[in-house]
């Protein structure tokens, strides 16, 4: 049995993240070596400011391809205004949200700073000891 449904006790504390102004091709190897789907996008006050994705990456790849010019920084192909979770929501209801939504992951913000990220991942995880 769950001893907690908060948000808190599952999500992962220390996501990976860069910074808005990061080189897109940097960042995506930064994906690759974490083999994550995506990583948090912080400003220099380390406020969360989107998210970029694979599909992100992908989407900033063939239209540098395709218009014959470079691929750039993260803030120009990052996903903005990102829904976000906080630590003391339920799992169930984010899990539900997301999947809603088709979201993979969710950032988590307290006091208006990135604490943690929750993914499907997480969310399994939480879920299967429901069942113990």
């Amino acid at each position: 049995m769950l001893h907690s449904v908060d948000l808190r006790d599952y999500m992962i504390t220390n996501p990976i993240k860069v910074k808005d102004d990061a080189n897109l091709f940097d960042t995506m190897q930064i994906i690759i070596d974490n083999k994550v789907s995506g990583v948090c996008v912080i400003d220099e006050n380390k406020t969360l400011v989107g998210v970029l994705s694979e599909m992100d990456c992908l989407a900033a790849v063939l239209k540098s391809t395709y218009n014959n010019v470079g691929v750039g920084l993260v803030n120009e192909y990052m996903t903005k205004g990102v829904i976000v979770a906080h630590p003391s929501e339920g799992i169930i209801n984010v899990a539900q949200d997301m999947l809603l939504k088709g979201q993979r992951r969710r950032p988590v913000v307290e006091d208006g700073k990135l604490v943690g990220q929750v993914s499907c991942r997480q969310l399994l995880t939480a879920v299967k000891k429901f069942n113990k």
